[in-house]
């Protein structure tokens, strides 16, 4: 067989749906897509392994080597989406469809499919006997969901590399910098009772109430500390979701508060959640009872600094500045592998998450070539970081 041309393999992928999702509902295995991506890879000479993860056994990592040796570069994506309602969409969200001369439209089309086609067709420029370092392609599972795909790589304590490459949509500029998230559900447990005599209970939602004040005066706190290269360039702290009670003459014997932090570089989320917690109990009035827990495990905020030869050799090779982003990615838990991490990858992110998300061909022949030549730099040369 001979590798599909780039658009077509993008084509393959988006019609194997891989949503994650914490709710059961919409949740799906990424198995097809993870063994399409394998099977290429094999074509290519990557020795490609295919992890199950512990968490599910339904879903797994890919791992693909071509070369050996030590360092190297790893070009990594995630393989899974977001849910999505196709009647939102002006084309069916699983067939890659192409429109406004050269846009093609489908779920994953930009976060992150199109990026496997990109990889795998400039991999496609090199034998194992090319390389004096290893090429590496992951591509992991439930990215926008856990993360456990990553978090089980870190936990393997593989692939290890000098540089890698996360190939989220950032239009090919280099990426250096993003923040990290806490996402916590708070709930306050009091003792319900006839609202025409207070004394005959304890209100969770005045509890509330004042579990509210500590999280707004935290956040006052968190604003004050800024990092400029970000467009809000604070850490922030939103309430998202409330509920509690059943009637208004019944004093509320339950209520709970769902809420997200986004950290800057350098806050740890550990102890931020610990802070938190304690402001919490401090607040709160004794006989009531407060219960604090993670809705998903924390995302580390993620920095590398803008002179690293990785920054540096992807500025060289885009001809664009590094910046700083405010979503998350899984580029920390590889920057804890030891490697120097820089995100760059085709389309935008302005059209992910939502109907018509689409990526251009234009964008995708850029990320081939930009691909490429990171591979020929720190792989044939061995430039970049060592």
């Amino acid at each position: 067989m001979s590798l599909p041309e780039t658009v077509e393999m993008i084509r393959s992928l988006v019609a194997e749906p891989s949503v994650s999702s914490p709710d059961p509902r919409h949740d799906q295995s990424n198995r097809a897509v993870v063994d399409r991506l394998a099977e290429w890879a094999e074509h290519l000479g990557f020795r490609a392994e295919v992890v199950p993860l512990a968490t599910d056994p339904s879903k797994a990592n890919l791992i693909a080597t071509l070369g050996d040796g030590e360092g190297g570069l790893v070009l990594s994506g995630h393989t899974d989406t977001v849910p999505t309602e196709a009647a939102g969409w002006a084309t069916d969200p699983w067939e890659l469809t192409e429109r406004d001369e050269g846009t093609l439209y489908g779920l994953g089309s930009a976060d992150m499919k199109g990026f496997f086609g990109a990889a795998l067709t400039a991999a496609a420029r090199f034998a194992a006997g090319d390389l004096k370092a290893p090429l590496t392609i992951v591509g992991t599972a439930d990215e926008e969901s856990s993360m456990d795909g990553a978090r089980q790589l870190l936990a393997e304590g593989r692939p290890r590399a000098a540089m890698v490459v996360v190939g989220e949509p950032t239009g090919l500029v280099p990426v250096r910098m993003h923040k990290g998230i806490l996402m916590h559900r708070v709930e306050v447990e009091g003792r319900s009772g006839h609202s025409s005599n207070p004394a005959l209970g304890a209100n969770a939602i005045d509890g509330m109430m004042q579990v509210i004040g500590a999280l707004q005066a935290f956040r006052a706190e968190l604003g004050e500390r800024r990092e400029d290269a970000f467009e809000v360039p604070g850490a922030t702290l939103n309430l998202g979701r409330i509920e509690g009670g059943d009637s208004p003459n019944r004093i509320c014997g339950q209520c709970a508060l769902t809420y997200d932090v986004r950290v800057l570089p350098g806050m740890a989320p550990a102890q931020l959640r610990a802070d938190l917690e304690a402001r919490v109990r401090a607040a709160l009035d004794p006989r009531l009872r407060v219960t604090l827990e993670e809705l998903v495990e924390s995302v580390p905020p993620f920095a590398i600094d803008e002179e690293a030869e990785a920054v540096a050799l992807l500025r060289e090779l885009t001809g664009r500045d590094p910046r700083a982003v405010m979503f998350c990615t899984e580029a920390p838990f590889f920057q804890e592998l030891g490697a120097q991490t820089v995100i760059c990858g085709p389309g935008s992110i302005d059209v992910a998450h939502q109907p018509d998300e689409h990526v251009t061909r234009g964008q995708l022949q850029e990320a081939v070539d930009i691909y490429a030549q990171t591979i020929h730099a720190v792989c044939v040369e061995g430039r970049g970081p060592r």
